[in-house]
């Protein structure tokens, strides 16, 4: 056998023990008469000793050999050690070495194995299995396991069965862009590489399976940010026979677990907050509750006091930066051009510092005494030492705008604790959204979301306004999962469809599937996703998602160690009936 035990477990009550090890060189240490290697695998490093004076002399000369990340296989007696390491868990002991194999030579790597590596982030993806045996990406991927495991135990014991769908299905309009793949035996056509497996869910509760999910990969081909790749993992979750409430208390049930499990997090209910009071509040359906720094809509209090640039905006709305009066004029310039920057693209931004003594002091003095201030930092929930910043123009664009302002706000402020954790539920999400693009309405979901029964009525003459039955799950300001009740009568499906712009012809071509299988006693049904990647990363105390995924792409969509995607050569191009410009 390779090894007796791991280099992690070994311990004081392991000495006088013969023991196997095997693994990779971390770093070497040659006195000259004395020979230490640290030898790392998974589990951990443990300290090998060769002494010339103990140890066969063939064997000591190999050693003085050995590079870093040579794979060997060492026998020897566990020793106590002279100079202890109590920052290691085998530092107590060593291995006496007797025996040394060299399993396989290695190249110097080009970047240190550590912790605190000096590879940059384009090196490490290029060798991207030596990164891997660092710590923090080693630990990561351990820690998605671990997340893996709990949400399988979890769901199984409430009953639900894990159930896998196709990869290979029927591209749809709707949604992100689709990867696809060309059939080779079917001329001129298509598969697709799914979103998600939401129609396969559907129809497993057509199927009557009752309660599936499934950790599955999905495929989005769209641009690129730190949370996003082009192919990433979800818990993907489906019941029949169920109502909003009783999925929101089924998934915060999941939430909760893995929060005290794994983070040892104890949660009461889930705060809920409607779509519309989310944008009020915070200008984001995502928000952060973590801190404070909550909206004040100023309308009222700040137009028709002869600032133009307030009375001709459809919205003015500040927040309350907490010890913001202390800024200097220099620190107040640069938020101002933070938020002139394309990336946030306001025009400007005024502010009002509330001092100590009471007193408010702004940047349009000229147009608002002490008493309109006093009113705008009672709107913002602004205290003495606070600094008020305000901005105006079109409602939605300007809370956006405010939004990115708020969570910068917070990073500077130290605000984002991430081991700190708060759920929270978003409800009531509008059904449909205009794309100015396309110049119709979009599903803000997707196509299957049941409208609230009340608003149905609405999509004749105010489609805007119909709400959905629709829900997200938000922890610290990130969203961690996302679904709907599902639309399961082939009548409302059309109707759908109709309002979205498809024809009756382009609904059956494209999902003439699911609304046959309606037809046979489609259940009341519906579910959720969990974003596996995001999930695992914020519990892991990050928000971006590369560490945690074992072989992520850039943000190019790129994976730059096996060079991918590449070209074909022109007989699989032929085989597919590819001819390329």
């Amino acid at each position: 056998m390779y090894r007796s035990h791991n280099c992690g477990e070994l311990s004081a009550a392991n000495i006088n023990q013969e023991v196997t090890l095997a693994g990779w060189v971390q770093k070497t240490r040659n006195k000259g008469f004395l020979i230490w290697v640290d030898l790392r695998d998974r589990y951990g490093i443990t300290q090998l000793i060769f002494d010339e004076s103990r140890t066969d002399k063939t064997v000591f000369e190999l050693a003085a050999t050995l590079g870093r990340e040579f794979v060997i296989q060492v026998k020897g007696t566990v020793i106590e050690r002279e100079s202890k390491n109590p920052a290691m868990p085998t530092g107590d002991i060593e291995i006496l070495v007797s025996g040394l194999t060299v399993l396989n030579t290695a190249l110097t790597p080009p970047f240190t194995i550590e912790d605190d590596t000096d590879g940059g982030e384009d090196i490490r993806m290029k060798y991207r299995y030596l990164d891997i045996r660092r710590n923090p990406v080693k630990n990561s991927l351990l820690f998605r396991h671990k997340v893996a495991m709990e949400v399988r135990n979890y769901l199984s014991a409430q009953g639900f069965i894990e159930i896998e769908t196709p990869v290979l299905i029927k591209s749809t309009p709707e949604g992100a862009r689709d990867f696809v793949v060309p059939s080779r035996m079917n001329e001129g056509q298509f598969y697709a590489l799914p979103q998600s497996p939401q129609t396969f869910k559907q129809l497993l509760m057509v199927g009557g399976m009752d309660k599936y999910f499934q950790i599955v990969k999905c495929f989005r081909d769209e641009d690129l940010r730190a949370d996003r790749q082009p192919e990433f993992t979800q818990i993907d979750c489906e019941m029949a026979f169920v109502e909003q409430e009783h999925i929101l208390n089924t998934f915060e049930g999941l939430a909760s677990h893995l929060l005290k499990e794994l983070k040892g997090v104890e949660t009461g209910p889930f705060p809920r907050m409607t779509y519309d009071e989310a944008m009020r509040r915070y200008g984001n359906d995502k928000p952060d509750i973590r801190f404070g720094m909550e909206f004040g809509e100023l309308n009222e209090v700040a137009q028709h006091k002869d600032f133009a640039v307030f009375n001709n905006s459809e919205l003015v709305v500040g927040i309350a930066v907490p010890g913001g009066a202390s800024y200097t004029r220099k620190q107040i310039d640069e938020l101002i051009e933070w938020v002139k920057r394309p990336q946030v693209g306001a025009s400007g931004m005024v502010y009002a510092k509330y001092e100590a003594d009471g007193s408010l002091k702004s940047s349009v003095d000229k147009f608002y005494d002490q008493a309109d201030l006093l009113k705008w930092a009672e709107i913002t929930g602004a205290k003495p030492g606070d600094l008020i910043l305000v901005l105006s123009g079109d409602a939605h664009k300007t809370r956006t705008r405010l939004s990115v302002l708020r969570m910068e706000l917070a990073t500077r402020l130290g605000l984002r604790n991430p081991e700190e954790f708060a759920p929270l539920w978003v409800l009531d999400f509008p059904l449909l959204e205009w794309d100015e693009e396309s110049g119709r309405f979009h599903a803000m979901h997707h196509p299957f979301t049941s409208p609230k029964p009340e608003d149905i009525a609405l999509l004749e003459t105010n489609p805007a306004a119909v709400r959905a039955n629709a829900y997200d799950l938000v922890l610290n300001g990130n969203e961690i999962g996302g679904g709907s009740i599902r639309i399961h009568d082939k009548a409302t499906q059309q109707l759908m469809f109709k309002y979205l712009g498809f024809t009756d012809e382009q609904a059956k071509a494209q999902f003439g599937f699911l609304m046959d299988a309606f037809q046979y006693g489609a259940p009341p049904h519906g579910g959720l996703a969990f974003g596996f990647d995001r999930l695992v990363a914020i519990l892991g105390g990050q928000e971006t998602i590369r560490d945690f995924i074992a072989f992520p792409k850039n943000n190019s969509g790129r994976d730059v160690m096996i060079d991918a995607p590449s070209a074909i050569d022109h007989a699989q191009l032929d085989e597919l009936h590819i001819k390329l410009k």
